[in-house]
């Protein structure tokens, strides 16, 4: 036998080696790894080799291979060994342990990671029943030296990563271990504890003796093993364990910050046992760390580390580059300070009465120390905690804390100044950003969402020190409006002497505009009105007006900062002409260029920025502007004359505001005749005979709009196409603005007044009438036509009118594809160049502007015109013959926005006396046939996905085509959401469910014996809404309803799944359970259901929602339909036996009924073989570990399970090592 087992390993070792060379052929790698495998999975010589192979004579790969045999064996074939083999194979791990590694300084971390793995393996089965001893004979191992020790720690903390955090073990061998690691916690956390102390206090002593270098590095190795695994038990064992002998552990762990080789380890175990949950009572001993020993250590910690952050690269060079162990310490950190302060926040105020710590001060100043240093990262990670203290009732009125809030927003000044791109040197936060970062884009998305969390805390600083935060913000402004213009090394590639998004002058300008907008919003909710700082705001929006740049992107800026004072200018109505003499200016703003070249993103910016600045303020003031009305509506009439250079969108936005303030009129017949004549010529233009023939007709409208031209980039010629679109684009821009806009007065005795008010419904409610509405009812027929001849555009003989030229005219923009696909846009430079577009582009443009539009028209229709327009004659019709004419052919990127756009707002807009003539006949047949186009989309998308389709991608595609594949896929997915989130608007009700109570106080036993899992209320407790019950009244519609839901679980979209099984289908399907529904309906909603299980199983909160949705239909239905229970009957594995019972249960009124969480898991189990698994999971040998003897219950005592006494049933099986 032993010659077969050292021929066998020569093979073997020869087959490694083979794997592990590279320069081997990939044939030959792949035979060696067969012959490797094949031996695990069918030679009994395993547990000799394996050994064999184990021996530490051997190099460390073979060693490994050998170690990796024997978990192999433990893994897969300790079910069906011997008790003796089991005996040899433990004794032989237990001698591998103690003297089957070299030192622990020259042991490959690898062999001990295997090893500790074999002995955890031989624990999850075995231990406690089987191996009583186990933990004496881990003390045992300790004694005999640091390797040994090592091994230890690392055992300990993979049993409980195993058991614990990834729970890769069957429930009940779960529970045994973890409640036998429970009440042997004292001891094993004294033990650790004892071990860590020792090894320190070694360390301590010979790192400074000379000649014992390496001594010291061995017990600093076990020290760190130790705090390691410490780590992994803090996380979950009782808080008594932290905090006990006074918090003794954590005085420890502080100690530890200011030991070089150790602090981070401490830092990590100071920092989980910080962020703890529980009790609060529980968790009062937190507050010793405010005490000045603790808060000493932290912070000599935080200063000391930061010095030895940053070195020098060389001694001579002046480059600097980032320490990163060090840096890494100083972020766990700041993260054990903000966990300190989410204590303190929690502790202060609450029912356990904690004292606001005297050492406040020293802690803010820490915490501070963090905010102002020069790393991104750092100020970013201390946000939550300033927000939390500046909002927390008690402690935002202490003097220590509002004085910190002053000092905070004074650090902001630096901190939102966008700084530290990591390609770059110009700031000291670039060393940082290199080490964080990947890339500037990867920075700058960072810092977006760094800078509106920013944000949200200067509000809440702004509340306890709004004069302060003013005065700040005043300073900062007069500074930035004083300094020059600093365009720095990067210029704008368009013009000469203008910044670009990097400027130092833009990024100044960017963050005290930040800044200002932030305290403005909260310094009207913070002070009365006569302690506002009217005359300083005044003072500051005087130098703001008079500040004249042509710089594009500052400009933005100043427009900002008026925009942001504006709410003091209703205090000193004077300066109003000033204002908006400074925003017409800017609408009309260029470089002073030939007006030939398109413009930069920037100017486009600057303009449309004026264009919303001066709606906002029309939309929030339009009583002050009211007086000004003449003035602003003649400058609005010249611009329009004299400025040829004005956009569409630009004279449309100014409209709006026109349109706006004329709200305020109150009285109609005045605003009708404003509206009649500001929209006179679009209504000329729309309704004229041109303009009719053109949108009824597709094939001339085709060529109206130049699409079936075939043009040249380089074409000098007349772009007469190019105006005939901006003319269609203005009229339904400018029919937008009005309908959007135009009201009546929100007082009803107002309205009454004005004459809005044409007579009341049955139920008393006013029915008014909207001064737009004769306008719109005229330009409605031409509107609806151009949806239609829009639609009918997809049909093949009007795709084959389209030019070459324009024969991608229809389909997604880049940009869309870009945000559909999810790809980042590169945001550095977009707004210097010139907006350059191909005819196709424009083009593409036009045709998906124009579609967005009229549903726009359509949607807001509804909300503005309320009775006037659901009373149209025969609108249902008009609305089916035209948004739904020609579907087939309409792709899928163009039926989203008449989902979302229009037909949702219909429907949440509708008053309800209209939904049987209105929206049946609309919803009905939509619904019907979204659901027939999405199943057949999907089971292209599955077919695509699926196993068997692996013979087809074998060609391999190009790279665009797969992208399209993409595209494509994810149009659908998001067409999905669309339809099911209207089906869920018009028939779903949601209610809140009530909260939790306080989710701090989660009972730690119960957190430590499950994880936490969301449990869903028994029955879903949403109801129908009006028109779902409307809905559900007509057979044909209720099918669909059903249908589309319930075959939407098994499409592959988990979000969807999520939401329609937890929203949307029970909460139908029970609207008709009374009824007389056919076996058939009911055996195919159930086996819908199990189809979803298939398809997302494998992921928790499907599962869950799932399975809760089966067993309300089984639970339901079953006593009616037989059909369930031969349903069941199919599923893979079923328990037939169980499933008798689960039926008794349900149908006997006598049976003998259990708890709602123990039907749930019992059903749960009959279903299981329904759940697809993940494909990572498909080919995954499964483990199986057996259930050992329950621990028999007995009162507790304070003796350890080990000394029980009487052995407890084979527990001789596992002798402590002699």
């Amino acid at each position: 036998m032993a010659d077969q087992v050292a021929a066998m390993c020569d093979q073997l070792i020869k087959a490694v080696n083979v794997m592990m060379d590279a320069e081997t052929s990939q044939i030959y790698r792949l035979e060696a790894l067969k012959f490797c495998e094949e031996f695990k999975e069918t030679n009994s010589l395993c547990v000799p080799c394996g050994l064999q192979l184990a021996d530490k004579a051997q190099p460390a790969v073979i060693r490994h291979f050998g170690l990796q045999i024997l978990e192999h064996v433990i893994k897969f074939q300790w079910n069906n060994m011997q008790q003796q083999e089991k005996v040899q194979l433990k004794e032989c791990a237990m001698q591998l342990l103690s003297n089957g590694t070299h030192s622990i300084l020259e042991e490959e971390s690898h062999i001990k990671d295997v090893l500790s793995r074999i002995t955890v393996e031989m624990i999850k089965r075995e231990w406690p029943q089987h191996w009583p001893d186990m933990l004496k004979e881990m003390e045992a191992l300790t004694g005999q030296g640091e390797a040994q020790t090592e091994l230890v720690m690392l055992i300990l903390l993979r049993l409980a990563e195993d058991v614990i955090t990834f729970q890769t073990l069957p429930t009940q061998r779960r529970r045994d271990i973890q409640q036998t690691l429970t009440q042997n916690m004292e001891s094993i956390f004294s033990f650790m504890m004892a071990i860590l102390q020792l090894n320190v206090e070694d360390y301590r002593k010979l790192k400074e003796s000379p000649g014992h270098e390496l001594q010291a590095r061995a017990h600093c190795r076990v020290a760190v093993a130790t705090l390691n695994t410490l780590a992994g038990y803090i996380d979950w064992v009782s808080l008594v364990h932290i905090t006990s002998g006074n918090c003794h552990l954590l005085e420890i762990l502080c100690l530890l910050l200011s030991e070089p080789e150790l602090q981070l380890e401490a830092a990590e175990c100071l920092l989980i046992a910080i962020s703890r949950k529980g009790k609060l009572e529980d968790r009062k001993p937190f507050m010793l760390l405010f005490d000045d020993v603790a808060i000493h250590y932290i912070l000599s910690a935080a200063q000391s580390a930061d010095g030895l952050a940053i070195c020098k690269k060389s001694s001579e060079s002046q480059a600097v580059e980032v320490v990163e162990r060090r840096y890494i310490f100083l972020k766990r950190l700041c993260q054990v300070l903000c966990a300190l302060g989410g204590q303190l926040c929690s502790l202060v105020g609450s029912d356990v009465e904690v004292e606001v710590p005297a050492n406040l001060s020293k802690y803010t100043e820490a915490l501070l120390a963090f905010t102002t240093h020069s790393s991104q990262f750092l100020k970013s990670s201390t946000l939550a905690t300033w927000g939390a203290l500046f909002r927390h009732e008690t402690l935002s009125k202490d003097a220590v804390v509002v004085e910190m809030a002053v000092k905070y927003l004074r650090a902001c000044m630096t901190n939102l100044v966008k700084a530290g791109f990591p390609s770059r040197d110009d700031n000291p936060s670039c060393e940082y950003s290199r080490v964080d970062f990947d890339s500037d884009e990867d920075f700058n998305s960072f810092f977006n969402s760094f800078r509106a969390q920013q944000g949200e805390v200067v509000r809440s600083a702004c509340r306890i020190v709004p004069l302060e935060a003013f005065q700040i913000a005043a300073e900062w402004l007069q500074y930035q409006i004083a300094s020059p213009i600093d365009i720095g090394d990067t210029t704008s590639k368009t013009a000469e002497g203008l910044c670009s998004l990097l400027s130092p002058s833009v990024v100044q300008w960017d963050a005290v505009t930040v800044f200002m907008e932030c305290m403005v919003a909260h310094i009207f909710k913070s002070l009365e009105e006569e302690k506002l700082p009217i005359d300083q705001s005044m003072e500051l929006l005087q130098a703001v007006l008079n500040y004249e740049t042509k710089d594009p992107l500052i400009l933005s800026c100043v427009l900002t900062n008026v925009s942001a004072l504006f709410p003091f200018v209703i205090h000193r109505p004077h300066f109003l002409t000033q204002v908006l003499y400074k925003l017409f200016k800017a609408i009309t703003f260029d470089i002073g260029q030939d007006n030939k070249v398109p413009r930069t993103r920037a100017v486009k910016n600057v303009r449309r920025h004026a264009c919303s600045s001066i709606i906002k303020i029309c939309r929030d003031y339009p009583q002050f502007i009211l007086p000004c009305f003449d003035m602003f509506y003649n400058h609005v009439k010249k611009l329009f004359s004299s400025d040829t250079t004005l956009t569409h969108m630009e004279k449309c936005s100014l409209m709006e505001a026109l349109v706006l303030i004329s709200n305020h009129f109150k009285d109609f017949a005045k605003q009708k005749a404003f509206l009649d004549e500001l929209m006179a010529s679009v209504v000329a233009e729309w309704t004229s005979d041109e303009m009719r023939h053109v949108l009824w007709d597709p094939a001339l409208f085709l060529s109206f709009v130049g699409a079936d031209q075939v043009v040249t980039e380089q074409s000098t010629e007349k772009d007469t196409a190019g105006l005939n679109r901006g003319r269609l684009s203005f009229c339904l821009y400018a029919m937008l603005g009005v309908v959007k806009r135009a009201r009546w007065p929100a007082d009803l005795e107002e309205a009454k007044a004005g004459g809005f008010v044409v007579g009341y419904t049955p139920a008393g409610a006013p029915i008014y009438r909207n001064p737009c509405t004769a306008q719109f009812l005229v330009l409605l027929p031409n509107l609806l036509a151009l949806i239609r001849t829009h639609n009918s555009l997809f049909v093949p003989e009007n795709m084959a009118r389209l030019s070459e030229t324009f024969s991608r005219a229809h389909e997604v923009m880049d940009a869309e594809k870009n945000v559909v696909l999810g790809l980042p846009q590169h945001l550095l430079d977009i707004y210097d160049s010139p907006v350059y577009r191909t005819n196709l582009e424009r083009m593409q443009g036009f045709f998906t502007t124009l579609y967005d539009n009229c549903f726009h028209v359509l949607g807001n229709a509804g909300l503005s015109l309320q009775q006037e327009f659901y009373t149209i004659e025969r609108l249902a019709e008009e609305i089916a013959g035209s948004a739904f004419v020609s579907l087939d052919h309409v792709p899928d990127h163009r039926l989203r926005p008449m989902i979302r756009v229009f037909l949702r707002q219909l429907v949440l807009s509708c008053p309800q006396e209209y939904y049987d003539s209105l929206l049946c006949p609309l919803l009905g047949p939509l619904f019907t046939y979204m659901q027939q186009r999405l199943n057949v989309k999907w089971q292209v998308i599955n077919q695509r996905t699926s196993i068997n389709g692996e013979d087809q991608e074998e060609v391999v595609c190009q790279e665009s085509q797969v992208t399209q594949e993409m595209l494509e896929e994810q149009l659908v997915r998001l067409l999905t959401r669309e339809v099911l989130d209207l089906l869920a608007v018009s028939c779903i009700a949601r209610k809140v469910p009530e909260p939790a109570a306080n989710k701090e106080e989660v009972d730690e036993e119960d957190m430590m014996m499950d994880s936490v899992q969301t449990v869903s209320p028994a029955q879903p407790t949403d109801e129908l809404t009006e028109l779902g019950k409307c809905l559900m009244k007509h057979e044909n519609i209720y099918m669909s309803l059903l249908t589309l839901s319930f075959t939407s679980l098994s499409w592959k979209d988990t979000s969807n799944c999520h939401r329609t099984a937890s929203m949307v289908c029970w909460t139908l399907l029970r609207q008709v359970v009374g009824g007389n529904l056919l076996p058939e309906a009911v055996t195919w909603f159930y086996t819908s259901v199990l189809r979803g299980l298939q398809v997302h199983g494998q992921h928790e909160v499907c599962n869950s929602t799932l399975s809760q949705l089966a067993m309300l239909i089984y639970e339901n239905l079953r006593p009616r339909y037989m059909e369930l229970r031969a349903v069941m009957t199919q599923i893979p594995n079923i328990s037939v036996e169980g499933l008798d019972q689960y039926d008794r249960r349900l149908m006997d009124p006598n049976a003998q009924k259990v708890g709602d969480k123990k039907r749930k898991d019992q059903f749960k189990k009959l279903i299981a073989g329904t759940v697809g698994k993940a494909l990572c999971q498909q080919f995954r040998k499964e483990v199986h570990i057996r259930n050992l003897p329950s621990l028999f219950k007995k009162p507790k005592s304070d003796k350890d399970l080990q000394n029980s006494g009487e052995p407890l049933g084979l527990a001789a099986l596992f002798v402590p090592g002699e």
